[in-house]
């Protein structure tokens, strides 16, 4: 349930959301005032949001629910230079026809998390509005004096690049000004009070908090959450070296899930408290639940739907889990159509003739769960095939399976390596 202004600091901090702050207990205070506005911003280097992301929008969606405004910056602006916070070299820089068109897709992908129908609850904003029209003898005169490059080297992302082998370029040295000028637009535009991203983020945060003191004389805040590792250290939002995206386009709702439940036991509590909005009491019940019968994954399957419903919608949860639930069913015949056809986009699937399954050591070939006539022989006499979960042996027909639906077969060799078969019907 939403929170009161006055709990929503102390609920990041049980959560343990909060790595660096401005003074706590003045930032404390000016939540509990409220309602304030509050910024995210991510550049639109691609055409798609990634987990990565999410917990900042996340954060975005939990002041909001607590009466907030929420305000997300698409980097137009400061995607054209490239943030050097993170990286060992510069990287390309995007046209606007590009930027254009990845902005439009963020904005889509956001308004499922955020509210940005009402403008008084939640906007997405592009800094190329107010950056491009700037000359540089009004940015140098209006941001670049009154930081200073002292400020600037002391900072960790900054001295990491220059102590790199590829440098840093003049270009991505101003990215921090950037960002500290956004800052300052969104205070007087939209009375912006608190800034917040990743920690790697911190210098380019502060900057602004420093720039907004000098200029206008104003104490605001930010914050900044520690970077999501996974407990063997690895980054989380990537699978097999891919990342997982917001767009269903990139990344389905099932993959989602699917990545959501490869979470090990050990990390299941930190992501809910993360990623899910129930209040922390009730997310400490289920891990503890968890712990007990870590074989039942309760954790993983609530941390993939709470997840999936965010990012899709609960019904895009439902279905993916059915889908998820159906390839391991010892009976999948109560399984909905919807879930055959959500599965048919996620392993492998394959059209056949009805005709077709009256050699069914064909049809195992075909699917590629044998790599020959000989070997689908032997696996079928070690009992290794399931046809809708049941074992199917060299006395059985595939033509005298039920068809699920009228025309699905799901084979199964083993226990990972599964197949659908969708039966091409007589006109």
């Amino acid at each position: 349930m939403p929170l009161v202004n006055d709990d929503l600091i102390a609920d990041l901090e049980a959560r343990g959301l909060i790595h660096d702050s401005t003074d706590r207990e003045h930032l404390r205070a000016q939540v509990a005032e409220g309602p304030i506005g509050i910024y995210y911003g991510c550049d639109p280097t691609a055409d798609s949001l990634h987990v990565g992301n999410l917990i900042g929008l996340v954060m975005l969606r939990r002041f909001q629910d607590a009466g907030h405004k929420a305000i997300a910056l698409a980097g137009g602006a400061t995607g054209m230079i490239g943030d050097p916070s993170g990286k060992s070299e510069e990287r390309n820089l995007l046209d606007d026809d590009t930027l254009n068109h990845n902005v439009a897709c963020i904005k889509e992908q956001l308004g499922r998390i955020v509210d940005l129908d009402d403008p008084q609850r939640g906007v997405l904003v592009d800094n190329r509005e107010w950056t491009q029209p700037i000359s540089i003898l009004e940015f140098l005169r209006d941001v670049g004096r009154h930081v200073t490059v002292n400020q600037m080297l002391a900072r960790e992302s900054i001295k990491v690049r220059i102590n790199s082998e590829h440098g840093i370029s003049f270009t991505e040295f101003s990215y921090m000004l950037l960002q500290a000028n956004d800052y300052l637009h969104l205070f007087d535009e939209y009375g912006c009070m608190i800034q917040i991203g990743g920690s790697d983020q911190w210098g380019n945060i502060i900057s602004g908090v420093d720039l907004i003191r000098r200029k206008r004389q104003t104490a605001v805040h930010a914050f900044s959450w520690p970077l999501l590792t996974a407990s063997d250290g690895s980054k989380i939002g990537k699978t097999a070296g891919a990342r997982v995206w917001l767009d269903p386009a990139k990344t389905s709702p099932y993959t989602l899930r699917q990545h959501m439940m490869q979470t090990a036991d050990a990390d299941v509590r930190a992501q809910l408290l993360t990623f899910s909005l129930r209040d922390v009491a009730e997310i400490e019940e289920i891990a503890a639940a968890h712990a007990e019968a870590p074989h039942k994954r309760l954790g993983q399957r609530t941390l993939a739907t709470d997840v999936v419903s965010l990012v899709h919608s609960p019904e895009a949860a439902a279905a993916a889990e059915e889908a998820a639930d159906l390839l391991f069913a010892s009976d999948p015949t109560g399984a909905s159509e919807q879930a055959f056809e959500t599965l048919a986009a996620e392993i492998p699937h394959t059209r056949l003739h009805v005709d077709e399954l009256d050699d069914p050591i064909n049809v195992f070939v075909a699917t590629d769960l044998a790599k020959s006539n000989g070997d689908a022989r032997r696996t079928m006499d070690q009992g290794a095939y399931y046809v809708n979960g049941v074992s199917f042996t060299a006395n059985d027909q595939l033509s005298d399976q039920k068809r699920l639906h009228g025309k699905y077969l799901l084979l199964r060799k083993g226990k990972k390596s599964h197949h659908l078969v969708e039966l091409i019907l007589p006109a």
